[in-house]
This record gives C-alpha cells, structure tokens and sequence, in this order.
C-alpha cells in the first residue's frame, strides 16, 4: 500500500503494519515511536525499530492536538529534528540499503500515511 500523495524515493515504498508482511517487503523498519497496539513483534516481521527517525514524543503530542491547524509547523519542527546527528546517520543508512539491496518498507500504524510523518520522513530520504 503506498499512499498515492507520497512521492517515494527509488527503492522505498510505505506499507501499514497491519497488512500482512510479504516476500517483496525487503528490509522492513518501523517507523513510530510507539509499538502498534494488537500486533505481535513476530507477526510484524520488523528488520529495524528506527525511533530516531520518528518526531519525538513531545512534537507527536502537539500535533495531535491540532493535526490539520498545525501540519506545516509540525512539518518544520520534524525536519529540525530529522537534521540531528543520529536521525541523519539512520537516513543515510537507509538511503544506501534501499540503494544496494531494495526495497526498504517503511512500516506505519497510521491510518492515512499521507496526512502523517511519513511525508516529511519521505522527504528527508530523497536528500
């Protein structure tokens, strides 16, 4: 499932958690800061657990207070944190995996990934 108003880099595509894993997943990370409720860690077939790469706890919070009056301030805010030292490492990471050895799936619990982190996450991953 790749949401239509996301733009993916070579190599990557963006599945729900919920959706059974398949061969074709490659390299799968999580890409929340919370485990998804009602989901065994077995049954996600997760290859990473890339918290560093998800807006933190506080900034989650917020946004979900007023997801559509803040979506662009969430987005600033989340691209600031993406430009630390260990969120940038994961990213370059990814960037060569899904580089030598795609795809890497990016795993979300959220209902609609285009209204979500995703795209900003997205956006860092194209460079």
């Amino acid at each position: 499932m790749t949401d239509e108003s996301l733009t993916l880099p070579p190599g990557f595509q963006v599945k729900r958690v919920y959706e059974a894993p398949e061969r074709d997943d490659g390299y799968r990370v999580l890409v929340d800061r919370l485990w998804p409720r009602g989901v065994a860690k077995a049954a996600a077939r997760i290859d990473e657990w890339a918290k560093d790469i998800t807006p933190s706890t506080e900034l989650r919070r917020w946004f979900h207070e007023n997801p559509d009056g803040r979506r662009a301030e969430f987005a600033q805010r989340y691209r600031d944190e993406l430009s630390g030292p260990a969120a940038r490492e994961i990213l370059a990471g990814l960037r060569e995996r899904a580089g030598a050895s795609p795809p890497v799936t990016l795993v979300t619990a959220v209902k609609e990934p285009g209204h979500s982190h995703v795209p900003v996450l997205v956006e860092r991953l194209r460079g």
